[in-house]
């Protein structure tokens, strides 16, 4: 039996990484099922969560708020 691991392959395609990804697999569904209603009480906080971060993290691509633009004397505006 020859076991060796080639360097261009990735853990989780060996035999030993596709068995600890069906092993934690199984593990999550029965945890997930005896613990159904714990889980089902923090969707609400876990909404709120995603939303907060997708606010936090969306915000960034678009230099929305004002970070984006030059001071008011680098426009040519005279107004102080």
């Amino acid at each position: 039996m020859n076991s060796e691991h080639t360097e261009g392959t990735p853990f989780w395609r060996s035999p030993i990484g596709l068995a600890l990804c069906g092993f934690l697999a199984i593990a999550i569904f029965f945890i997930a099922l005896e613990h159904r209603a714990h889980l089902l009480g923090l969707w609400p906080l876990l909404f709120l969560l995603a939303c907060g971060g997708m606010h936090f993290f969306m915000h960034r691509g678009h230099g929305g708020h004002g970070h984006g633009q030059l001071p008011s004397n680098k426009r040519g505006d005279d107004e102080r």
